[in-house]
């Protein structure tokens, strides 16, 4: 019996974007699989979060186009499907008296609508969401309360709340110990192996997405390399993103 092709959950085609007439993207154009694990690495100012910005609709491209399971994202009406946490997410709701299950709950605002009252679904995929992220424990907890690991978590819990199938993450363990780290490695593989979640994961740190992705995306403006992660730690594709002089060591895993 032939295999079902996988659908694209993400194509772009020619995008390029501008600051001031200061070109920050250019030409480019790739595919994201639905189920992919995908990291996107370049150095700072080569174009990542501008990327991201296009992808999750908050800028239109100049030129070329963005298509988000077959729709332009200005269009796109599911918008719960798509997950998004932010560098700065563990430092959000620092001072402000929140509870990690009214965190979570926020997150299933856009399905339910604004000014609308949560319903019985929306307190269980809340509650999933805490299960699955492994802080329903913390349900009772002040976000101040939690260390960056934790908080981390319950962002993360906030996006699956809206019981997305892509998942952004930028830099996301930004500010998070090592062994933290790890663990939060392990979930985010777990949530694409087992619940088949699209991932994008946005990082600086070259050794982490050799280790950890399926497939690797380098921007530097314009589309470095666009494949497995063996091919990033080919001396020519680090040159056009760091410049020359640039070697890797892959540490053991």
């Amino acid at each position: 019996m032939p295999v079902a092709k996988k659908k694209n959950a993400l194509e772009l085609d020619g995008v390029a974007f501008s600051y001031n007439r200061q070109p920050i993207l250019e030409g480019i154009t790739f595919t994201v699989a639905e189920g992919d694990y995908l990291g996107i690495i370049g150095p700072n100012g080569g174009g990542k979060t501008t990327l991201i910005k296009i992808i999750l609709g908050l800028l239109k491209p100049e030129v070329g186009s963005v298509r988000i399971f077959g729709e332009n994202p200005a269009q796109f009406q599911r918008r719960g499907e798509i997950g998004y946490v932010s560098q700065r997410a563990q430092q959000a709701g620092m001072n402000f008296p929140a509870t990690v299950e009214e965190v979570v709950m926020s997150g299933r605002a856009s399905r339910a609508g604004a000014f609308h009252a949560f319903r019985s679904e929306d307190k269980k995929a809340a509650e999933n969401a805490m299960e699955t992220a492994g802080i329903l424990r913390y349900r009772g907890h002040l976000l101040e309360e939690l260390s960056g690991g934790e908080r981390q978590r319950v962002f993360i819990a906030r996006a699956l709340a809206t019981e997305p199938k892509i998942l952004i993450l930028d830099e996301p363990v930004a500010g998070v110990d090592i062994a933290s780290q790890e663990r939060f490695y392990d979930f985010i593989e777990q949530l694409n192996k087992e619940m088949g979640i699209t991932i994008l994961f946005v990082s600086h740190d070259i050794d982490v997405i050799a280790h950890e992705v399926k497939t690797v995306l380098c921007v530097n403006r314009r589309l470095v390399c666009h494949g497995s992660p063996r091919e990033l730690i080919k001396e020519e594709f680090l040159e056009k993103l760091y410049g020359k002089g640039v070697k890797m060591i892959v540490h053991g895993h």
